[in-house]
This record gives structure tokens, sequence and C-alpha cells, in this order.
């Protein structure tokens, strides 16, 4: 194992040096500044629809940050019939987003799947109550019927709730929810699962029929998976590990694609309302005022980075592994390979040299106004 990363630490530092020749200086600051002899042709498949989730690729891509890096990427939209892990281990995508769990489960079913870059830091997901349903912790749970989307997405609440003493297949009733807040919204459902970028503002751009006005925070109360401890990595950009081991060109085009992508990222944090126009402009099927929120929402997850933006938390990495490998579907602890911060750890170096911060140490939430429906 310490051979294996040897070499890849190796392979790293000679993709570096090739992609520093290849823009025609030796100087690190001039890395991404569009010197290229070449353009090399790479695709990125993100896990849903266009939405500000994945903002920070948009903005690499239309505001020209790819094109510095000597790229040109084509970014596939996900969807319901899509696995973002299933077309970059296929060979249909260079790079995936995807949530930790989801990926490890498939590495240990045959993959071969590097997360590179650790984007979110923090989990997004909520379990999401009425005021007055008495929901104000996992205990309360018992006794009540409980949304929740399946396919993965259930790990943290089945770990949240047997740490407070609930066995999920009797002390209250699990049900299937659809991907909204329908369940909720319509009383079928006394607690549902929701991010908090994006189904936890449907809710607030709903009109609560006895005020007819829209419904505020007031008028839920939320479990945070943050706070319970159970809380799992989530957006990460994923590599193909044969590619990452023997070939030296796709170590140096990740090199290039994680440093970008991360740029991209922290042009987001800094131009909001701009990367809501990518996102926007990129077919968003939601409103503005909702994508104004998610951006938000999203630029929360990610900053601050305080040991550098798409570093991954040693700890966050354990206390995943810890819930999915307890009350998920993987079956062994992973191998260390899975995950290396040596990618992220040169693009935070790149974006060092051009003056970038790369923790958003002094990033802050802004407040957004939530329209009707989310316009």
């Amino acid at each position: 194992m310490k051979l294996k990363k040897m070499m890849r630490a190796f392979a790293l530092l000679t993709a570096v040096t090739l992609f520093m020749t290849s823009c025609g200086s030796d100087d690190e600051a001039s890395v991404g500044t569009g010197d290229c002899d070449s353009v090399d042709s790479v695709t990125l498949q993100l896990q849903w629809f266009a939405q500000a989730q994945f903002a920070g690729y948009y903005a690499a891509e239309d505001g020209g940050i790819y094109d510095n890096y000597c790229l040109d990427v084509t970014i596939m939209e996900g969807g319901v019939d899509i696995v973002p892990q299933q077309q970059l281990a296929s060979g249909a995508a260079d790079f995936a987003v995807s949530w930790v769990p989801k990926v490890l489960v498939s590495n240990e079913q045959g993959m071969n799947l590097v997360n590179v870059g650790q984007v979110f830091q923090r989990s997004g997901t909520l379990q999401v109550s009425w005021a007055d349903s008495g929901i104000n912790s996992p205990a309360d749970m018992a006794g009540k019927t409980v949304g929740n989307w399946g396919w993965g997405n259930e790990f943290e609440l089945l770990a949240g709730a047997r740490q407070a003493g609930l066995d999920p297949a009797t002390d209250f009733n699990l049900v299937q929810q659809g991907f909204d807040m329908l369940g909720l919204l319509e009383g079928e459902m006394d607690a549902v699962q929701a991010m908090i970028y994006n189904e936890y503002a449907q809710v607030l751009e709903a009109i609560n029929p006895a005020t007819g006005e829209l419904y505020t925070a007031d008028d839920m109360t939320v479990i945070n998976w943050n706070d319970e401890g159970t809380a799992m990595l989530q957006d990460a950009i994923w590599a193909d590990g044969d590619r990452l081991a023997s070939d030296e060109a796709y170590q140096d085009i990740t090199t290039r694609f994680v440093a970008a992508s991360l740029e991209g990222w922290a042009h987001c944090r800094d131009h909001s309302d701009e990367c809501v126009e990518h996102v926007l402009n990129n077919g968003s099927a939601l409103g503005t005022s909702h994508q104004t929120w998610q951006m938000n929402e999203i630029n929360a997850l990610i900053w601050p980075s305080p040991d550098g933006v798409g570093m991954i938390d040693a700890d966050q990495w354990a206390q995943t592994i810890d819930v999915v490998t307890n009350y998920g579907d993987l079956e062994a602890v992973p191998a260390e390979d899975a995950y290396t911060n040596e990618y992220a750890e040169a693009a935070n170096d790149i974006l060092d040299s051009k003056g970038i911060s790369t923790t958003g140490s002094d990033w802050t939430r802004a407040t957004v106004t939530l329209n009707e429906g989310g316009e």
C-alpha cells in the first residue's frame, strides 16, 4: 500500500510538471492562464439535473476557467436513471460527481474509482417536520411515519435513529417518498427527507393556507445530521483509479480538471449571482429565487474549507465509513487509496499562486428571499 501511494505521489508530481511545461513556463503563477500548446477534451457526469448544486462546474465552463487550464469540458446532466459512477467506470465519462457512500458501495462491487476532490465539506441532508409534530430529535420519530428517498439516501437517517435507540424496522413507519415535499405538505408523512439547498426551500416557496402567506422556517422543525454525528460526505469529484495508476496524460488532466473545477467553486463563492445565471442559462427547470437560495446553501456546504477546498478530512471520511458499514450497504472498510488529497493539494497550490483564497474563511451566508414557486 505504501509503495502504491509513493507511485501515485510521483505520478502526480510528474503530472504537475508536465502541465506547467505544457503551459510554457516553469513558474507556478502561470498555471491556469490559458497559455496552452494543446487542449484536452474531457467529459464530466453530474448526478442530477442542472442546478446550483453544480454551479462551480458550469462557472468553470461558461466563464472560460476550463479553457485557461487547456481543457474542453463537456458537462453531462444526470437524472433518475443515470448512475454517475457507472458512467465513469464504463468510460462514458472521464470524471463524475457523486456522493461518497454510493461510490464506495460500487467500488466494493468491482469498480475502481478514486475521490480526487471532496467539494462538499458538510452534508446537506435534513429530516423536516411541522413545528407542531413533536419531532425535535431523532428519538421523537418513534411511532411516526417517516419519509425517505431510499437508493442509498437513507443511511444517515438509519444511523441517527439507531443512535437514538430506535429500531427503524419496528419503531417508526419508514416509507418511500418522492423527490419533493408533497408527503409533508399534504399531511401524508410526519417527517420527510430534504436537501437544505433544494427540497427544504420548496416548503418555504409554498403558500400556507392558514395565513395566505409563504411558509417560514418557524413553521418547521429540522433534524440536521451534521449535528447528530451521523452525517456522511456527499458531492465529490471522482476519477478512474485504473487510469490514474497507469496513464500519465490522465494524471495531468486530473490535476488540471480538479484545479479548474475548484477555481470555479471559488468563483461562485465570490460571485454567487453570476453563477446563478450560469445555472439558469444551462437549462435549470427551477426559478431564479430558488437557485439563488440553492447557491447560497451550496456555498455553505463548501465554505469554509479549513484545510483547503477539495481536501478530505480524515475524521469525516472515517465517520462516513462508520455510518455506511454499520447502517448501509458497505460490507468492509474500503482500501486507503479510495481517496487521495494529492490532486486537491496540487490544486490548492495553484490557486494560492493565483491569489485565490482556498479556505473561504471570510465567506458568510447571505439572506435570500424566496418567491412563491421559487420564481
